[in-house]
């Protein structure tokens, strides 16, 4: 299988003045200035194969949109080596813009003041694509999103899930090889971000398109995502199968009990962790190997109506690798 992107040692580091306070620090500073300078990307190294779909994940400030802005070459690295479909992306040459996107969520490249279609016309304009083709993209995409009849509304009229579909549709009307999605979810409600979800897998897996999707939203990852980097303070410090960090990290499970006429006292923290408890349920965190008999003990001595046994939530294994990755570089 061929990489489609490829990054070897990427560094961007940004120098920012440090002003002394008061006037004297400003006088000062016009003869001496003190910079301060920050890694957003430190040596980061990474391949995508094509028609992979990769989830980026980190913290805020943790270099991902660093790094998606230099694939996409709105950034020149300050040092190290990136090739994205065998081109280098700060070259912007003209044959690379035409096979990638990108998305950032929280950005609009439709005209507010237009309906959408207007918007996909000067698309169609500036990529030179024939009308045809592109009305036929056009109908595909809209099916597919649900979002047929909002083509000739103003966009400042549509809701924020139908901006971002109508966002969806003009990053991907010129058909491009390799998508750098950036929090595509953002602000959505759930049906909106379901609607996304189920669209991206279909259309990425369908047309084969390398994707690189950034997301705060751990349910966008785990039901697009196999495999996921994980960057913290511009270093890449995981790279594999998301299930791998499932396995190593999900050392305990969710047990709920429940009962109608109240649960009787007992020293459920014998058991493990206390989450929740109210009168009639209680959550425990138990360690894995004693959940089989913690839950058979405490279903036959409580009585319970119902109970349940679940994983623990994703986001918080996501968050316990950043904690521990922290704590390891001492950045607490």
């Amino acid at each position: 299988m061929n990489s489609a992107i490829k990054v070897h040692k990427l560094i961007k580091i940004y120098r920012t003045y440090q002003k002394e306070a008061g006037f004297w620090g400003a006088i000062k500073g016009l003869a001496h200035r003190r910079y301060k300078e920050t890694a957003a990307a430190n040596e980061v190294s990474f391949t995508v194969q094509e028609g992979e779909l990769v989830g980026f994940l980190g913290p805020n400030g943790a270099g991902k949109t660093t790094v998606l802005k230099m694939l996409s070459g709105l950034l020149y690295p300050t040092r190290g080596e990136a090739s994205v479909l065998g081109y280098i992306p700060w070259h912007r040459q003209n044959d690379f813009k035409r096979q990638f996107a990108l998305i950032l969520g929280q950005k609009n490249q439709l005209w507010w003041d237009l309906p959408a279609s207007e918007s996909l016309e000067l698309n169609r304009v500036i990529y030179g694509l024939d009308a045809s083709a592109a009305q036929k993209t056009i109908d595909e995409l809209t099916e597919l999103l649900d979002v047929r009849d909002k083509l000739d509304v103003m966009v400042r009229e549509l809701s924020l899930g139908e901006r971002m579909k109508m966002e969806l549709i003009a990053a991907l009307l010129h058909r491009p090889r390799v998508l750098f999605l950036d929090e595509p979810t953002i602000g959505l409600d759930v049906v909106s971000q379901k609607k996304v979800r189920e669209f991206l897998r279909e259309y990425t897996s369908r047309n084969r398109i390398t994707t690189l999707l950034t997301s705060h939203y751990m349910q966008d990852i785990e039901e697009l995502c196999e495999r996921v980097i994980i960057i913290d303070h511009g270093r890449v410090f995981f790279d594999g199968a998301l299930q791998d960090i499932i396995d190593r990290l999900a050392t305990h499970k969710i047990l709920t009990l429940s009962r109608r006429k109240g649960l009787p006292q007992a020293d459920f923290a014998a058991y493990g962790e206390v989450l929740e408890k109210s009168p009639t349920e209680v959550r425990l965190k138990i360690a894995r190997p004693r959940i089989i008999p913690a839950s058979r003990d405490l279903i036959a001595t409580l009585d319970v109506d119902d109970f349940t046994v679940e994983d623990v939530p994703i986001e918080d294994i996501i968050r316990e690798v950043f904690t521990e990755q922290r704590n390891e570089a001492g950045y607490f």
